[in-house]
Order: C-alpha cells, then sequence, then structure tokens
C-alpha cells in the first residue's frame, strides 16, 4: 500500500514537472481603471497556472501601485508625459463625459466627442512612443523571449509590439464606437438591421424609424468618426517598422478577440471563431461582509438592502445632487449601503450608511440585497447578473447607457437621467424594482444563463491565451476578411462585373432587334415599290 501511494505522489510530482514545462511568458500592454480590473483577473489565473506575466507600465500612470506585493511583473519605463498632465486629461475627460456631452444636440456632441478622443489619442501615440522608441527596453523585451502580447484594444501599440517582437496578438475588448475595431480590425459583420451600434441606445428589435437612426450611426461612425489619429499612428508605425503600413492592417493581425460580455447582456448576433465571449470572467461567490457592515445590513431585516455605487472612476457628485439622492434613499424601507466620497449631505436617512470602498461583489451576493443602484459599467452589471440583483440605471457616459438599455430590454432594470433625476423619481425607480416582481425573476433568469456555461468565463480566456502559447498564433482561425478590400468585402466588384455582363447582352440584343427591324423594314419597303 505504502509502495502505490509513493508511486501516486511521484506521478503527480511528474505531472506537475510537466505541466510547468509548458508554461509560457507573457507580455502585457494594457489600459487603466475598470479595463485594467477585468484584466488583472486574466493575469492572476495564468500566474497561478505557472505563466510568467510581464505588464508594460508607464512611470506616470496614476492608477498602478507598484508598492504592493504582485506576482505580476511590471516593467516600469519612462514617459513623456508628467503624472499631472495624465491627471488633467483624465479628469477634463470625465467632466466632459458626464456633465457636457449629454446635453449636446446630435452633430455638436459628436464633432465635440471627436474632439475629446483625439486628445486621448494625442496621450496615447505619447505612450507609444515612449515603448516603441526606447531601444534599451525594446532590447530587454527582445531577450526576454515571450510567447505573446495581451493587450487592451482600446489603447493601440500592442499589435505594434507584436509585430516588432514578432509574437503572436490576443486582444481583451469590451467595445468601440460604431463597432469600427470589430469590423475594420476584427472582420466581424455588423448587419445594421438587427444589430444596434453602440451610442445608439437601441435594442435589437428596431422600428423603422431606429433602423434609420441605426444605419445614420453606422453611416458617422465608418465615414466621418476617427477615435484615433489615423493618419499620425500610421506614419508612426510605418516610420518604427521601416515600410509602409497602417493601423488597421496591424490591428487586424490580432490573432483571438476575448470580448467581455456574453449572450446574457448581448443581443445575438454573427461571429466569427477568433471572437470568445468571456463576460463576468471577474464575478465570483460572495465573500463573507466585514463584520460592521454585516452588522447594520442584518438590521435590515426582512425588508433587506440596497447597494448603490457609481463605480471607480467616480467617487463624489454635487452637494445637490447628493441631497437628491439622499432625500430618496430616506424614503425606503431598506437599509441602504451607499458608496460615497464626499461631503456627507444633509438630508441622509438613518437608513443609509456612507463608505468610500464597498465590497460590491460581496454585497450583491447577499442574501438580504434587493436592488443595485449602479452607473452601468459593465463589472458592475456583470456581478449583479450574477447574483441575479435587479437594478436601477443612472448611467453616465461610454457604453454605461448601452448597457442599461441591454438589461431593460431583458427586463432586468430601469433607468434615470443623472441630470434631471428628482427625489420623486428614483423613489419610484426602486420601488419598482423592488416591488414589481419580475424584474427580479427576469435578473434571476439572466443569471441561470451566466452560469450556465459548459465552460466557466475565466478558463475560457485562459484557454485561448495558452492556446494561442501552445500554436504559436491562430492564424487558421482567423477570416479572409483580412486580405479583401472594401470593395471586395461586399462583393462590388462581383456586381459590377455581373451588371456589366447583363448590360452587355442587352445592349447586344438591342442592337440585333433594331438590325433586324432595319432590314425588315428595308425589305418591305423593296416588295411595295415591286
Amino acid at each position: 500500500m505504502a509502495s502505490k501511494v509513493t508511486t501516486v505522489l511521484l506521478l503527480l510530482q511528474l505531472s506537475g514537472f510537466f505541466v510547468s514545462g509548458k508554461c509560457g511568458k507573457v507580455l502585457v500592454w494594457p489600459m487603466e481603471y475598470s479595463h485594467w480590473i477585468n484584466l488583472k483577473i486574466i493575469l492572476d489565473e495564468l500566474v497561478v497556472r505557472g505563466h510568467e506575466v510581464t505588464v508594460l507600465v508607464s512611470s506616470t500612470s496614476i492608477f498602478f501601485d507598484f508598492n504592493k506585493p504582485s506576482h505580476i511583473k511590471f516593467e516600469i519605463y519612462p514617459s513623456s508625459i508628467s503624472s499631472e498632465e495624465v491627471e488633467k486629461l483624465f479628469l477634463k475627460s470625465l467632466r466632459i463625459w458626464i456633465y457636457e456631452l449629454p446635453k449636446l444636440p446630435f452633430w455638436t456632441y459628436f464633432s465635440t466627442l471627436q474632439e475629446l478622443t483625439w486628445e486621448d489619442s494625442a496621450y496615447f501615440e505619447s505612450l507609444c512612443k515612449d515603448v516603441a522608441l526606447n531601444k534599451k527596453l525594446m532590447t530587454k523585451l527582445q531577450k526576454s523571449r515571450f510567447d505573446v502580447i495581451l493587450a487592451d484594444a482600446f489603447i493601440p501599440c500592442g499589435d505594434l509590439l507584436a509585430e516588432l517582437l514578432n509574437l503572436p496578438l490576443v486582444y481583451t475588448h469590451r467595445f468601440f464606437p460604431g463597432y469600427t475595431y470589430e469590423k475594420y480590425m476584427g472582420g466581424l459583420p455588423v448587419p445594421p438591421s438587427y444589430v444596434p451600434i453602440i451610442e445608439t441606445e437601441l435594442s435589437d428589435r428596431m422600428t423603422f424609424m431606429e433602423r434609420v437612426k441605426n444605419m445614420l450611426y453606422v453611416i458617422y461612425f465608418d465615414f466621418w468618426f476617427q477615435a484615433f489619429n489615423e493618419k499620425k499612428f500610421n506614419q508612426l508605425y510605418s516610420e518604427v517598422l521601416g515600410r509602409p503600413t497602417t493601423l488597421f492592417e496591424t490591428m487586424g493581425k490580432a490573432d483571438i478577440w476575448l470580448i467581455r460580455t456574453y449572450w446574457d447582456i448581448e443581443f445575438p448576433r454573427p461571429l466569427l471563431p477568433n471572437f470568445e465571449f468571456v463576460g463576468g470572467l471577474h464575478c465570483k461567490p460572495a465573500k463573507p461582509l466585514p463584520e460592521e457592515m454585516e452588522n447594520f445590513v442584518q438590521s435590515s431585516g426582512d425588508n433587506g438592502i440596497v447597494v448603490f455605487s457609481l463605480g471607480s472612476m467616480v467617487g463624489n457628485m454635487t452637494e445637490e445632487k447628493a441631497n437628491v439622492i439622499a432625500s430618496a434613499l430616506a424614503q425606503i424601507p431598506q437599509k441602504v449601503v451607499w458608496r460615497f466620497d464626499g461631503k456627507k449631505p444633509d438630508v441622509l436617512g438613518s437608513n443609509t450608511q456612507l463608505y468610500k470602498w464597498i465590497p460590491q461583489n460581496d454585497l450583491l451576493g447577499h442574501s438580504k440585497t434587493k436592488a443595485f443602484i449602479t452607473h452601468g459599467g459593465t463589472n458592475g452589471v456583470y456581478e449583479a447578473i450574477y447574483h441575479g440583483i435587479p437594478m436601477v440605471g443612472i448611467p453616465l457616459f461610454a457604453d454605461q447607457p448601452d448597457n442599461i438599455v441591454h438589461m431593460i430590454a431583458k427586463g432586468a432594470a430601469v433607468r434615470l437621467d443623472f441630470h434631471t433625476m428628482s427625489s420623486a423619481d428614483l423613489l419610484k425607480a426602486l420601488k419598482t424594482v423592488i416591488n414589481d416582481p419580475s424584474y427580479k425573476e427576469n435578473a434571476m433568469r439572466l443569471s441561470r444563463i451566466h452560469h450556465d456555461q459548459p465552460v466557466k468565463p475565466l478558463d475560457r480566456a485562459v484557454f485561448w491565451i495558452e492556446f494561442v502559447m501552445r500554436h504559436k498564433g491562430a492564424k487558421h482561425l482567423r477570416p479572409a476578411v483580412h486580405d479583401l478590400n472594401w470593395f471586395q468585402y461586399h462583393s462590388l466588384d462581383v456586381i459590377g462585373f455581373l451588371l456589366t455582363c447583363v448590360a452587355t447582352v442587352i445592349f447586344i440584343f438591342i442592337k440585333c432587334c433594331m438590325f433586324c427591324c432595319q432590314k425588315l423594314g428595308k425589305t418591305g419597303k423593296k416588295n411595295k415599290r415591286e
């Protein structure tokens, strides 16, 4: 018996040896804030599985804390922009996104959005230059012999690094305005007849006029809007690589796209084999709450609690708006856990507790949670779906309005306007999602869909990264659309050829008819003279 146990232990040790022998080295080109929160879950799992993970981070980053102990390696590169400039740019963008853009008319909205995103483009371009033109850093990266690059598609340059280091590329991605990246870099079909464009705030069940609106957005994003200054990026890429190239071309070489949504939130749409939906990969069962918070939650009795958070990027709000919200919360029988970093509202009710930080997932997974007031960020929405909690959506910017629209279409949320909502509006919305059982039923249905997957989202994401490492890429999954011009993709050349053939046949037929008619006419005149 002892010998059998020894044999089993030896086999386990050997299996661990062989598994570790398959481990690889991953280079990461990240984005900050909620993007990083989601990406880090994948990186932590890669580290657990024995892979070596190195993240490229600017020395002036205002988000990353390099002092915290971590199994992830951070390669810090010097930045040409100061941290003060970065913070100023971020705060300006946030202010315009939240407080100015929603008030603008249609065309002014998009012209302002264009200016805003081009400012971000200049910042992203500077980050790319700081890395790609840093010869010492690039030599170090070359010698490190990485196996794959994992990059956030929202910030260009991961694709350029993949070209310079001759590595396969895996993208993590949520969305891009107008789905332009997905369509032109990824080759993903986006039929405007039933796939609503991000920013339209439409569902897949569109009326005729809604389809007109959707088509106008498609035309705008395809022909006018440029989130990045492509001319400058194309020039930079061509100079660095020493050959003519474009941002579209290099990004189009990505092997796998990991999309941070799933069919619990998405509407059905066409997919490609190198697009994998991994939404909710950060979700997990709830852990026990801190003792003080647990006591507050338990004090709610049968009424339960409401969780309120506007996410990691927005910590406070104006005093006037805070009092509007606090007044509504004070009128509900539930206790409220509110993530809030600002002056305590004057009308804060005794049922509401303020926290600068909350364990959001653990609160949403608590048996006493009745509703979630959220800005509609993808991570928060997925935690609510995971635990089956109905939502009151107060979207602020970016994909948040569309996320809430999707939840409304699926019967799990109601929506309020952050700028115009009154205390009565918020009170009515809360009573609706708490007292109308259909919202809880729909939230639980989405939760069952999310949990009923053959492979967990995190395992699926890690599998495809490891797949790309094992096979040195996944070119067999990339569609041939990347080798076609736009007129070839839409078969305009074939249609033109066929129309020319038809026109030629018709032309010849008409000419023959005219010739015959002329012959018959001449013959008839000759017979009459005779």
